[in-house]
């Protein structure tokens, strides 16, 4: 099937979710969407169903990594040719997902919207934990990745079965490092970020920092011992 799954993750998106897959379905139709409800505690299924969504709704919280796999579990099934990962919160925006398959169709096995591919330098935290992560994916692989904790990425045919059938993996950059090592081909496109509209993000300063390090730790050292299942 030579369509784009867009996978939108969802855990309490109830202020976002109407405005996100309203965008999808009414301005970009070409495009097929499911909605996976990570066991969110408040309307965010309810709303789903209400407005007819395409919806997978899990009973329980499994995070964003077990989250998304049901998602490619439902694209390798249903046979799509590549999926992409699309936050539920409103800050990925639908105008990207072309040019981001039209990389994917070159040859790739995973395409990156990346913030920061032009973009000039700052001292933001983000800006520099992304930076340091990507200092890490080339010091171990060698390939240069400008943002490699954007959560917006398009996965090939062949990347959709990875995940879908491996538990060993997980959208976080980590992976991203391991699947270089396998010989991936990984592409960047230029996009732009939106701000969150409604609800509240997780990432708070502290929890930012705990991730930087220990996807840091991951890719320095655990991704040495990390086995193909």
């Amino acid at each position: 099937m030579d369509k784009v799954l867009v996978i939108i993750p969802a855990y309490n998106e109830e202020a976002n979710i109407e405005t996100v897959v309203g965008e999808l379905r009414d301005h970009y139709p070409q495009y097929d969407y499911i909605v996976v409800n990570d066991g969110s505690k408040d309307r965010t299924a309810a709303i789903c169903r209400e407005m007819g969504y395409e919806l997978l709704d899990l009973p329980v919280n499994l995070g964003l990594a077990g989250c998304f796999q049901t998602g490619m579990k439902y694209a390798y099934e249903k046979g799509y040719s590549c999926a992409i990962q699309f936050d539920g919160d409103g800050q990925h925006r639908p105008e990207y997902i072309e040019a981001m398959k039209k990389k994917l169709d070159e040859g790739y096995d995973l395409v990156i919207g990346s913030r920061f591919v032009n973009r000039k330098k700052d001292f933001s935290l983000r800006m520099v934990g992304s930076r340091l992560i990507s200092a890490a994916i080339r010091a171990t692989t060698g390939v240069r990745v400008a943002d490699p904790t954007s959560g917006m990425r398009m996965f090939s045919r062949g990347m959709i079965r990875e995940f879908a059938l491996n538990l060993n993996y997980g959208p976080e950059p980590d992976t991203v490092s391991w699947l270089l090592k396998q010989g991936a081909r990984v592409a960047e496109v230029p996009v732009v970020i939106a701000e969150r509209t409604g609800g509240e993000s997780y990432l708070k300063p502290m929890v930012a920092v705990n991730y930087m390090v220990r996807m840091l730790i991951s890719i320095l050292l655990i991704q040495n011992f990390r086995k193909r299942q």
